[in-house]
């Protein structure tokens, strides 16, 4: 079940984020580390209502923010579409734990129909070039691959700025 998150899910939260880190660690993809994601941001997307977790028995497993303001960071990305009515999403994660079932697939299948339900043109999203799978898995979702964009406290690689139009 996926339902808005609250302020008390934020530690589950970043136990999964730091599951996650040291997960994608342990398999050569330094794509998260201490600095990100942070428990800051996770607090702003419940005050902005915009975090949402995927509960198994009522247990978080897994998280998704799906913001409506564009970071600074993607200003320079050549977008398919006008910067005007876009849905980003951010922090996805699933735990180690419950990877391989679908969670993942049935995050972005929420995400995307609450673009729709909300009337945004796109989905956007940036994901670490050296993480081979979630390349894969975007594009097999029809996310075109755009520009890249940096963020030297994670990592010297960029990320690949995507797009789903809707």
């Amino acid at each position: 079940m996926i339902r808005p998150a609250n302020i008390s899910d934020i530690e589950p939260i970043l136990d999964i984020t730091k599951s996650c880190a040291l997960h994608m660690i342990n398999n050569g993809v330094f794509q998260w580390n201490e600095y990100y994601p942070d428990k800051a941001s996770f607090i702003n997307d419940v005050r902005n209502d915009e975090l949402f977790v995927y509960c198994v028995s009522e247990k978080v497993v897994a998280c998704i923010s799906l913001c409506k303001e564009m970071d600074k960071v993607y200003e320079p990305v050549h977008w398919k579409t006008i910067n005007d009515n876009n849905l980003y999403v951010h922090r996805v994660a699933v735990h180690p734990d419950f990877q391989k079932k679908g969670l993942g697939k049935s995050l972005m299948d929420f995400a995307e129909n609450y673009a729709k339900d909300k009337s945004y043109v796109s989905v956007r999203l940036d994901t670490f070039s050296e993480n081979k799978r979630n390349l894969k898995f975007y594009e097999s979702r029809g996310y075109h691959r755009l520009d890249g964009i940096y963020f030297p406290k994670q990592s010297k690689f960029p990320f690949y700025c995507y797009e789903l139009i809707l």
